[in-house]
């Protein structure tokens, strides 16, 4: 199988670009991360995009070369790399090509090499490492498959967020629902750290009072246990 997925809309991917991966995972219950080794090979890297999936054998990148060719703009290639640690399955010269086709990110459960051309070329890749020992060509491979990258499901057409916490997955049947949750969670987190930082200020002219500062839901969850 090798069709794309439809890109999802430029409404939900504004939408999910003005949240983080933290507040997503929070919306889906706290889950839908990837394994926590799975992170940008440079700090600050973000993505947001359609999830184009890649499955690989182990050590080899010859479908993970073609996933590229099949992408281009809004797409983030996802690649069950089965967590191999011998060899890399990417380097600046595929990282190169995939920013020059349009997409927006690669994120794979394995190891890359490169490292310092991979964060001159900017493109956001997440990876479990680095190796400098290079890949096969050899497949077998597919594209655009429900496959499982780094402990959660991706099937074509999910929503991918990416930060520096790590890599979270929507399923694309769930994405409004998760949206509106995560954008109530970030007016909640921001009107909190708006209350924090009045009692700290209150506090320095020596007027807080320190109940004041918790969050309303705590007094209810503690008293179970006899506070």
């Amino acid at each position: 199988m090798s069709y794309t997925a439809p890109l999802l809309t430029k409404e939900v991917i504004l939408r999910a670009k003005k949240l983080n991966s933290t507040l997503i995972s929070d919306a889906l219950g706290c889950t839908g991360s990837m394994d926590y080794k799975v992170k940008p090979v440079s700090w600050g890297m973000k993505v947001v995009g359609t999830a184009l999936t890649v499955d690989l054998r182990a050590g080899d990148n010859l479908f993970l070369h073609q996933g590229i060719y099949c992408g281009g703009e809004g797409y983030v290639l996802v690649a069950d790399g089965k967590g191999h640690t011998e060899n890399a399955y990417l380097g600046e010269l595929m990282a190169g090509a995939a920013k020059a086709v349009g997409l927006e990110g690669i994120v794979i459960d394995g190891l890359v090499r490169d490292r310092e051309m991979l964060n001159e070329i900017g493109l956001p890749i997440f990876a479990k490492g680095f190796i400098p020992n290079g890949p096969f060509k050899d497949g077998p491979g597919a594209i655009n498959i429900p496959i499982s990258c780094a402990g959660v499901t991706v099937c074509p057409g999910d929503l991918i967020v990416g930060d520096d916490d790590g890599v979270v997955v929507v399923p694309k049947e769930k994405i409004e629902n998760v949206l509106v949750k995560a954008e109530a969670k970030l007016e909640y987190e921001e009107k909190r750290m708006q209350t924090i930082a009045n009692f700290e200020e209150n506090r320095k002219q020596g007027n807080a009072d320190k109940n004041s500062i918790a969050p309303g839901w705590l007094a209810e969850k503690i008293k179970e246990f006899g506070f």
